[in-house]
C-alpha cells in the first residue's frame, strides 16, 4: 500500500458549464478510511439538492471508453465532458439546478481500501457519503438516489439504513435481493454473468492497478500502483465468494441482508420487462415490500443502458425528484392518489427486438396495485402428449416423459408444451409459478444423481407461427420470462410474510436441503419470473421445461462445473403425469376492463 494517502482535491470553476470537482475526500465514519468523489454543481445557484451515487465502474472512465457503442446511441442531451456508465449525466442534472456526488467505491478508482462490491461495508459506506453530502455548504440537505444496475441495486439496502437526509429514490433497473435476483436463481450459480462483469468492468478499475491509463480504462491510481501479491490482497472475489457459499445463511450472503420494509423515502422502483435474468424480479419486490408512504413501479421495455437516458424517461425522473427534493411537485408525486401507483407498458404485437422506435407502438396503462386485484390465475395443465390446456382430464393418463440431465446452450434438454392458438385476445401480466411432479435417474454405470435442477421457460408464439421475441438485457433476443428450482431446495415457508399462492417463498438456508433420491417423485413449486404479454387470437404459449440453460439466457449461463458437477446430477430427469401427479402453469390472466 502507499505510505500515505494524498490530498488529490481539485477545482475546475470555468472549464465546463457547472463547477467540477475532482478527488474530493470523504472520510468514512465506522470502519475508518475513505473514499473519494467527484462532485458537479451548478453555477452561481446556491444551495441545491444532490444526486448521489456510489459504485465500481470509474468515476473518471468516460462512457465512451468505457462502452463506445452504447454511448453512440445515447441521447445527446443526456452527453457531456463527464458522462459515465450507467449514471445521471451531469450537463443536464445541473442545468436542472442539482449537484451530482459520483464517489469511487473503496478499492477502486481513487479510493483505497479492500474491493468488497456489494458487501455490508460498501453500503455503510455509501450511507457516509450520502450523509456527507447533505452537509455541504453547496446542498440543500436533501439527498436523491439516481442510477442504473449497481447504482440502482445498491440503493435499496442504503435506504433501509436511513441515512440522514436521503429524500428519494428511483432504483433503475436493480435487484433488491442479491442471492435470489443475481447470484443464485432458485439456488443454481449464475456464474457466467458474475464472471464477466467481476473480469471486465470491476477487477480492471481497482485501486493500485497498473496500466489502466494506457488500457484508456480511466486514469491510473495517483497515489502509485499495487503489486499483484497487493491487490489479490486487497479484493474479496465475487466468482470464488459465490461458487464456495450456496446458501443465504452462510455469512457471505447473510452479511448482505437487510429488511425492505425499513425503506421509508419516496421511492420510484423502475423495471424492465426484458430483464428476466439479472433485475426484473428485484424491482417489483422491493415495490412491493417498501413502507414508503409514496411509492410507485413503472415498467419500461428496451435496452438495459438506453431507456433511462431517453426524454421521455428522464423527464419523469425530473418530475419526481423535483417533487421531493425541491417541493416542485408539478404532476402529483406527493398527493395520495394523483398519480397511479403503478404505470404498465403492455407488450401486444410482434415489433422485433432492439428497436427503440418500433417499441414505441407498446401502449402505455395505469393501474392502482401490484398484482393486479383483477388477476384470474387460470391453470394450464401440461399433458403427456406434450399438451398445455385448462382441460385437466386431459392430462390424467399415466405416463413418464424424460430428457437428459445437464442439458447446455451449446446442447439444450428440454421438453416443451404448448397450448392450442387461443380463441380470443388474452393479456397476461404478473406472477407465472409451475407444479411438477419430477425425478431423476441415473444412466447404465454412472453414478448415482443426488439433485436435479429444473430450468423453465415461457415462450409466446404469434399468430403467424413464429416465436416472438423481446429485447433482453443486452439487445439480445429473450422470451417471456424464465424460472428456476434446484430440487434439494423445493422447501417452500408457506409460513413466511412474503409467501403467496402466486410466489412460493423459500429460505434457501442450509437448513432447508432435502434429499433427491433416483426413484422418487418429489413435487415442485417454481416461482417463474413477473412478465406481461397480449396474446393476440391464433396466438400459443409454449412452457418449456429443460436441465440447462437455453435460448435467451445470453450472457446469464449457469453452467459452473463445481455447482453443476455430473457425479451429483448426471443422468436423465423425469416428468410424471397421472391422476395422482398433475402437472400446470399458473398464469395471471388479466380480464378486459
Amino acid at each position: 500500500m502507499p505510505h500515505e494517502f494524498k490530498d488529490l482535491h481539485t477545482v475546475a470553476e470555468t472549464s465546463f458549464p457547472y463547477i467540477f470537482e475532482q478527488n474530493v475526500t470523504v472520510r468514512l465514519k465506522i470502519e475508518g478510511g475513505l473514499v473519494r468523489c467527484n462532485v458537479y454543481r451548478p453555477k452561481n445557484s446556491g444551495r441545491v439538492p444532490v444526486l448521489v451515487t456510489y459504485g465500481p465502474y470509474g468515476k473518471d472512465i468516460h462512457y465512451k471508453d468505457f462502452h463506445p457503442k452504447s454511448f453512440s446511441e445515447v441521447n445527446p442531451q443526456q452527453k457531456s465532458d463527464h458522462s459515465a456508465w450507467e449514471l445521471p449525466d451531469p450537463g443536464f442534472w445541473t442545468q436542472h439546478g442539482y449537484a451530482l456526488v459520483r464517489a469511487d467505491e473503496r478499492g477502486l478508482g481513487q479510493s483505497p481500501g479492500v474491493l468488497d462490491t456489494m458487501s455490508r461495508g460498501t453500503s455503510e459506506a455509501f450511507c457516509d457519503v450520502v450523509e456527507w453530502a447533505a452537509e455541504q455548504t453547496w446542498s440543500s440537505g436533501k439527498v436523491g438516489l439516481l442510477g442504473i444496475s449497481y447504482y440502482a441495486g445498491s440503493q435499496w439496502r442504503v435506504a433501509a439504513r436511513k441515512p440522514k437526509g436521503l429524500s428519494a429514490m428511483i432504483p433503475w433497473e436493480g435487484m433488491s435481493d442479491y442471492y435470489r435476483d443475481r447470484c443464485r436463481h432458485g439456488g443454481i450459480l449464475s456464474n457466467r454473468f458474475i464472471r464477466f462483469w467481476w473480469n471486465r468492468q470491476v477487477i480492471t478499475n481497482q485501486y493500485g492497478r497498473p496500466g489502466r491509463s494506457a488500457s484508456n480504462w480511466g486514469p491510473d491510481t495517483l497515489e502509485g500502483n499495487l503489486s499483484e501479491e497487493e491487490l489479490t490482497n486487497n479484493r474479496n472475489d465475487q466468482t470464488v465468494d459465490n461458487r464456495i457459499n450456496k446458501f443465504r445463511d452462510n455469512v457471505y450472503y447473510a452479511s448482505k441482508e437487510y429488511d425492505m420494509g425499513d425503506i421509508e423515502v419516496p421511492l420510484l422502483s423502475v423495471g424492465n420487462w426484458g430483464g428476466i435474468l439479472l433485475h426484473l424480479r428485484g424491482n417489483i419486490q422491493g415495490y412491493l415490500h417498501a413502507a414508503s408512504q409514496f411509492k410507485y413501479l413503472r415498467m419500461i421495455t428496451g435496452r438495459h443502458d438506453l431507456p433511462f437516458y431517453y426524454d421521455e424517461e428522464v423527464q419523469v425522473q425530473l418530475s419526481f425528484l423535483d417533487a421531493f427534493l425541491k417541493g416542485d411537485d408539478r404532476v402529483g408525486w406527493t398527493q395520495e392518489g394523483k398519480v397511479a401507483p403503478v404505470s404498465l407498458v403492455l407488450r401486444k404485437g410482434d415489433v422485433g427486438f432492439n428497436n427503440a422506435e418500433a417499441e414505441k407502438a407498446y401502449q402505455r396503462r395505469e393501474e392502482n396495485e401490484w398484482p393486479l386485484a383483477r388477476t384470474q390465475y387460470a391453470k394450464f395443465f401440461l399433458t403427456p402428449t406434450l399438451g398445455l390446456t385448462q382441460n385437466e382430464t386431459l392430462a390424467s393418463e399415466r405416463k413418464k416423459l424424460s430428457y437428459r440431465a445437464l442439458g447446455t446452450i451449446e446442447d439444450p434438454q428440454y421438453l416443451s408444451f404448448s397450448t392450442g392458438p387461443f380463441d380470443v385476445e388474452t393479456e397476461i401480466t404478473g406472477h407465472v409459478t409451475a407444479h411438477l411432479n419430477v425425478s431423476v435417474s441415473p444412466d447404465p454405470a454412472g453414478p448415482t444423481p443426488k439433485d436435479m435442477d429444473l430450468f423453465v421457460t415461457l415462450r409466446h408464439i404469434g399468430p403467424h407461427g413464429k416465436e416472438i421475441f423481446y429485447t433482453g438485457t443486452a439487445g439480445d433476443p429473450v422470451p417471456l420470462t424464465k424460472g428456476w428450482l434446484r430440487v434439494s431446495l423445493r422447501k417452500v415457508n408457506r409460513g413466511h410474510p412474503k409467501h403467496q399462492p402466486w410466489l412460493p417463498h423459500r429460505d434457501y438456508t442450509s437448513r432447508d436441503t432435502l434429499p433427491v433420491i433416483q426413484g422418487e417423485i418429489y413435487t415442485v413449486d417454481i416461482e417463474i419470473w413477473p412478465t406481461n404479454v397480449v396474446v393476440e387470437k391464433g396466438g400459443k404459449i409454449v412452457f418449456e421445461v429443460s436441465s440447462g440453460d437455453t435460448q435467451g439466457s445470453g450472457i446469464f449461463l449457469h453452467d459452473d462445473p463445481e455447482d453443476r458437477p455430473p457425479e451429483i446430477f448426471q443422468g436423465m430427469n423425469h416428468i410424471h403425469f397421472g391422476s395422482q401427479f398433475r402437472n400446470y402453469l399458473t398464469l395471471p390472466v388479466i380480464p378486459p376492463r
